[in-house]
């Protein structure tokens, strides 16, 4: 594992990203890596995510109080945020929080990212669904975001931003690249007549393509399709039809096109 010097260097360094491609301006957003069962390191408020130096990165426990750090510096605002992921994901390990333009155009609009289109979205992140708007600094964000924990590695924030999560910093930022990618990609498309989305038997080999990769985290399985919901539940899991109860349905169905069509004659 990387010490907590150089894990403050990779927030600095990501920070700069974040920056440099315009995910974020002024003092937007914020960035954290759980270092310990009790300690994350999380960036200050009211400092430029492009600016930062190792030393303003501050500790916090997982109820959201200073540990260490600059006695002039104070925790991000939306460290509530954070901790409430790594309350109910222990196998994430750092949380980014960022507006990329386009990703929250769509957030805005109330549109999700969830058309399985991107080969590589599917097998890395599936969909991105929106979580319901929430005041920022406040417990109704992670409550918001709480419900997509299970399934889902990166979220759009309602009329708000981007939030991503990942086995270490630069998972983190990697998705957040990810998602703005995709929507440009999205907006493009719909701009020139809309998506083709893949067929369920092409997002089920890209399921395959990416167990085999072992790639870490949460994923919706069918990727937002609906449709091929069903090859993802396990053979044991799904349920048997006898044959008796076939054809009592063939029946039923049947009575009522026999008796719709008696309807029609009248």
């Amino acid at each position: 594992m990387a010490s907590e010097y150089q894990i403050r260097q990779d927030i600095c360094e990501v920070g700069r990203r974040i920056y440099a491609k315009g995910f974020v301006a002024s003092n937007d957003g914020n960035i954290s890596v759980r270092i310990g069962e009790n300690e994350v390191l999380t960036t200050p408020t009211g400092v430029s995510k492009g600016f930062m130096t190792p030393d303003m990165i501050i500790k916090v426990d997982l109820e959201g109080r200073k540990i260490a750090g600059n006695a002039n510096l104070k925790p991000s605002s939306e460290i509530k945020m954070h901790l409430d992921v790594y309350r109910h994901r222990p196998d994430v390990r750092a949380v980014a929080h960022a507006h990329p333009p386009v990703a929250t155009a769509f957030a805005v609009a109330g549109i999700p990212l969830d058309k399985p289109v991107l080969p590589e979205i599917i097998i890395s992140l599936g969909a991105v669904p929106i979580a319901r708007y929430g005041t920022p600094s406040t417990e109704e964000i992670p409550l918001a975001v709480r419900e997509y924990l299970d399934k889902y590695d990166a979220v759009l924030l309602e009329n708000h931003g981007a939030l991503t999560m990942g086995t270490d910093v630069y998972n983190a930022f990697y998705k957040m690249e990810s998602i703005e990618h995709f929507a440009k990609i999205s907006l493009a498309a719909r701009q020139l007549g809309g998506e083709r989305v893949l067929p369920c038997e092409e997002v089920e080999k890209l399921l395959q393509i990416r167990e085999k990769l072992g790639v870490s985290g949460r994923h919706p399985g069918c990727s937002g399709c609906g449709a091929c919901t069903i090859s993802k539940q396990p053979q044991n899991e799904r349920e048997e039809v006898t044959a008796e109860e076939i054809q009592e349905i063939i029946a039923n169905v049947t009575r009522r096109v026999l008796a719709s069509l008696g309807e029609r004659k009248k």
